[in-house]
């Protein structure tokens, strides 16, 4: 092999790396599992008053994202989103980030999220809850730079069932 033959191949690994290492982490944001950190006490009304997010990296590379956010929607109407700042987080463990609610009607969203908390736990239906459904958004940038967002949508009750640690791997 010649010095230019080894020049290239150099090259093309350096250049590949940095896109495999951001192909890694967008798969892992996929994956990465996450629950209200106050296990099977999760509500919409305690996730509008901030908290605490416990995440999972079940795979074997560290995993990071830019920002991570849970939008609430009722009858197709935002009501807010919880935001979650960088996190990186270890192969095999878990990590806890606080989180901040904001809305632009909020004391309409507590009272939509105290009365849907209700009746996800057995009380009356008053309102719909299949009308709540919540997208959740993951900011994995490609290389650092390239954005490329990872998003979920969740109906109220099974999030409010993923908040509450089901099927939780850490």
């Amino acid at each position: 092999m010649d010095k230019h033959s080894k020049i290239t191949l150099v090259a093309i690994i350096v250049i590949i790396i940095p896109f495999a290492y951001s192909i890694l982490n967008i798969y892992a944001a996929e994956q990465l599992q996450f629950r209200w950190s106050d296990q099977n006490k999760f509500n919409y009304f305690a996730l509008s008053n901030n908290g605490d997010v416990e995440f999972c990296n079940a795979l074997p590379y560290w995993t990071s994202f830019k920002k991570f956010e849970i939008t609430i929607f009722y009858d197709l109407e935002d009501k807010g989103t919880f935001t979650i700042q960088p996190l990186t987080i270890n192969p095999l463990s878990h990590a806890t980030q606080n989180g901040i609610f904001h809305s632009e009607e909020f004391n309409v969203a507590q009272y939509l999220f105290m009365q849907l908390d209700f009746e996800f736990n057995g009380g009356p239906i008053r309102l719909d809850p299949n009308k709540m459904h919540v997208v959740v958004n993951i900011d994995t940038p490609i290389i650092g730079m390239i954005p490329y967002s990872t998003s979920m949508q969740y109906s109220g009750f099974d999030f409010n069932q993923i908040m509450n640690g089901k099927n939780f791997d850490c």
